[in-house]
């Protein structure tokens, strides 16, 4: 199952909850199969005054197209701009009609904060409430469609808008706490915020909870504080690393986990649900310890996490480097940025990730590189890695100058 998927069945239970579920407003511009959305059509309806006074081309099939006056389903038609002056308007509803409701807009995710930032801004201006979910997410998970659809910079870009917590969840319980989170800070605490969730629509098994702590914390507050440990290393290994990802690129990670035991090192696998709220907690305990030198130095949760190490860190997700260096200095020992840097191509899965350098085997030459830096195995190690996956240096980018690395 996709993450785009288990957010549609999600959501699809939400709206089954009584007067809650009459409150879910689900909002799509266009391609609402794309997004797992084929059941809403028939059980919900897509919201339309006059009814409708056509005959579906899928209207012999059971999840036919539908539209009705009493719809519960926004289809704003292919613009998000005018989709999302339809969700600040209902995200405002609480305030301007005494009736609070929850909009959950689902789209593209190279066509939020890239094509409508501004709207988003003025969401956040407004005082709106709700999801924004950038479904098809990824810059190489969204394989085939070229630089004009994958997007790999809409979690760093959200980071702007102080309203907005974006969340890159792998799993799908990542998901249901991030979305019952959300909807208990707004509703339950009274919060202005805008929930940006990144879907992918990447197949792969979903695991259940892990039941350890992280740093003497559950799981679950743990995805919910941005960063957890997934998977411990294996304790017969000699050397370890650690690997942090987020998003459709754990399983790459998890991936690499096998490929880095045939050269004797272990791998402690750990989940970044959240890179942007690291950051922020992050910023606001060094401004305190700025502000308040009589006293001990302020930690964050990140630096709990990852602060207490010498070792070796490799940061791999389908998102920009530039993403992963929010958190890059507070990672102890040598750290290893993976990311999409650069424009999209249309390639499939495994070479888009080949040549981002963000798949299983980079992860794996990467931590072996760095380890020999640190002296702990030979160089010829990492060559000889790289020679048996086929990683080299050269790399050619037809999107730039022939000369980009």
């Amino acid at each position: 199952m996709s993450t785009t998927m288990a957010f549609a069945s999600l959501l699809r239970k939400l709206m089954k909850m009584g007067d809650f579920g009459k409150r879910c407003v689900p909002m799509v511009t266009d391609e609402a199969r794309t997004f797992g959305m084929n059941a809403f059509f028939h059980e919900f309806k897509i919201h339309a005054p006059f009814g409708q006074h056509y005959t579906p081309v899928d209207h012999d099939i059971l999840m036919k197209y539908s539209e009705a006056p009493d719809g519960q389903i926004l289809q704003e038609g292919i613009s998000e701009a005018g989709a999302l002056c339809t969700w600040i308007a209902c995200g405002t509803s609480y305030a301007s009609q005494g009736c609070p409701m929850l909009p959950f807009f689902i789209y593209y995710s190279m066509f939020g904060f890239q094509r409508v930032g501004d709207f988003i801004w003025q969401a956040a201006d407004a005082r709106s409430r709700g999801f924004l979910l950038g479904a098809t997410a990824g810059r190489t998970t969204l394989n085939g469609e070229g630089l004009q659809h994958q997007d790999g910079h809409s979690n760093l870009l959200a980071i702007s808008n102080p309203a907005c917590i974006a969340w890159d969840p792998a799993f799908a319980y990542e998901l249901a706490y991030i979305i019952e989170d959300g909807i208990y800070k707004m509703w339950g605490q009274d919060k202005d915020l805008i929930y940006y969730i990144s879907l992918y629509n990447e197949n792969h098994p979903m695991p259940e909870v892990p039941k350890h702590t992280t740093c003497g914390v559950s799981t679950k507050e743990a995805v919910l504080k941005g960063l957890y440990k997934f998977q411990e290393a294996p304790a017969d290994k000699a050397l370890s690393v650690r690997v942090i990802s987020s998003g459709s690129i754990m399983q790459q990670a998890l991936r690499a986990v096998d490929l880095l035991a045939e050269f004797g090192v272990g791998v402690e696998i750990w989940s970044a649900t959240n890179i942007g709220e690291l950051n922020r907690e992050a910023f606001k305990a060094e401004r305190y310890s700025r502000l308040h030198p009589m006293e001990p130095k302020k930690s964050c949760w990140v630096n709990d996490c990852l602060g207490d190490y010498d070792g070796v860190t490799v940061i791999s997700s389908d998102n920009i480097s530039q993403y992963h260096q929010l958190i890059e200095k507070y990672c102890g020992g040598d750290v290893v940025n993976l990311g999409t840097d650069g424009f999209g191509r249309s390639d499939t899965r495994e070479q888009l990730r080949r040549f981002f350098e963000i798949d299983s085997e980079s992860i794996c030459v990467g931590a072996l590189t760095a380890l020999a830096r640190q002296g702990k195995i030979e160089p010829q190690v990492a060559q000889d890695a790289m020679d048996k996956f086929g990683i080299k240096y050269e790399r050619q980018d037809i999107t730039m100058d022939k000369d980009w690395p």
